[in-house]
């Protein structure tokens, strides 16, 4: 198949793309620079020409600004137009392509398991419905950005990403100073659940939702048992051989890091992956200490 990937020089689509070219498939990269050989040219603000996809079998779309930052108003403002703009003009662009060649057939957007917001012990599944907060409406429009595409007879699949593990990038590299310093601890209460997946699994996943017929709209894309953050914690402590007994309380997260601590580290989800499990989908890495194990080694 030739796929084409957005996003393709960050921490997933970097491994997406070396998964696909492994397996046989042409993996193209679409950039904002002039493009070079295995690349096309697009502009996420500009109308994108349907013919560039017309020769394409699937499309991911994993572009878009990172959450990690200062939420000013300004801010938040340019992480929401960069899911929303991204995914509205490859979507039309899909949609045009379709109608005219029948390809792309496939179009897999990125999404993340925030649709659900702060939802304590209660347990999740793509039937669940969203939740409160910044991040949650984000995912929410960036969902609702593929309709067109689907729209025009696209299987269109939201990977609603979790906790990804992985040395280079997500949520685990910025965790690791300080528990190789034996400073980790658990964060707030401990009592938050985390849905964490393996980088191997969300590439596995997202591969696996270009192949596969059946999956369709929302994907939890996260392995298949979440933990306690407090568990997370002593998990990481345990790889790592450092203690992890000096806690980052809550009021602190709160006062340093305000709206985004609270939405990205005191926010409790405990999500299960229903859909893959329904289509099969085998987990390379299903318990917590293999994945933590694989991503430092």
């Amino acid at each position: 198949m030739r796929i084409l990937i957005s996003g393709a020089s960050g921490l997933i689509g970097s491994a997406l793309s070396r998964e696909l070219r492994a397996a046989g498939h042409e993996a193209i990269a679409l950039v904002r620079h002039p493009a070079g050989p295995g690349e096309v040219q697009w502009d996420p603000r500009q109308a994108l020409d349907p013919a560039k996809l017309a020769d394409s079998d699937a499309v991911v779309h994993l572009a878009g600004k990172n959450i990690a930052g200062l939420w000013t108003r300004e801010f938040k403002q340019e992480v929401l137009e960069s899911r929303i703009c991204g995914t509205l003009t490859i979507a039309g662009a899909a949609a045009e392509s379709y109608s005219k060649t029948g390809k792309p057939r496939v179009f897999v957007c990125a999404s993340g398991m925030s649709y659900y917001g702060d939802r304590g012990d209660e347990i999740l599944t793509e039937d669940s419905s969203p939740g409160p907060g910044f991040l949650a409406d984000v995912v929410r429009q960036w969902e609702a950005a593929t309709t067109v595409a689907r729209d025009a007879g696209l299987r269109v699949a939201s990977m609603r990403i979790g906790v990804v593990l992985a040395r280079d990038g997500g949520a685990l590299k910025p965790m690791l100073l300080p528990f190789r310093l034996g400073l980790g601890g658990r964060v707030g209460s401990g009592k938050q659940w985390w849905s964490w997946i393996a980088l191997d699994d969300v590439v596995g996943a997202t591969k696996f939702a270009i192949e596969n017929e059946s999956l369709q709209g929302p994907v939890n894309t996260v392995g298949p048992a979440p933990v306690p953050n407090a568990e997370f914690v002593r998990a990481l402590g345990r790889t790592l051989h450092r203690p992890a007994i000096f806690p980052l309380p809550e009021f602190l997260i709160r006062n340093l890091l305000g709206e985004m601590g609270q939405e990205l580290l005191l926010t409790s989800a405990r999500v299960l992956p229903q859909k893959l499990n329904a289509a099969g989908y085998k987990f390379r890495y299903a318990n917590l200490p293999d994945a933590l194990a694989e991503a430092l080694r």
